[in-house]
């Protein structure tokens, strides 16, 4: 089974930047479509941005779109955001998990049973 491990959060002013990191166990990485997910505080987990397993289709919610980028790095089982010009609502928890052969578009459709502890991004105003 595949452990996912988050790290790269921290505390930034609005427009900052971060980028998180997301890394793998396993040998099948590249097989899989990797998603970040993101649970604000009192609110539902959402899918924040995709990475299919076969490149290069991305998807990215609407909030996010040109100011965040997914990318992954089969070689080291790491999947990576970075995040720009960040705003107070970027605020939460961030996840990564896995589909394995799926559709960018699946990700935020998936109840994924299993998590890791994710990463704590805080955006102060």
């Amino acid at each position: 089974q595949v452990q996912l491990v988050e790290s790269g959060g921290g505390l930034v002013q609005a427009g900052g930047s971060l980028r998180l990191s997301c890394v793998a166990s396993g040998s099948t990485f590249n097989s899989y479509t990797m998603g970040w997910f993101r649970q604000a505080p009192g609110k539902e987990r959402e899918l924040v941005a995709a990475h299919s397993w076969n490149d290069p289709h991305t998807y990215y919610a609407d909030s996010v779109k040109g100011r965040f980028t997914i990318s992954r790095d089969n070689a080291t089982n790491t999947l990576f955001l970075q995040m720009n010009s960040l705003k107070p609502e970027a605020t939460g928890v961030y996840y990564c998990n896995k589909n394995r052969w799926g559709s960018v578009y699946s990700m935020g459709t998936i109840g994924f049973a299993n998590w890791g502890q994710g990463t704590q991004v805080t955006v102060s105003s």
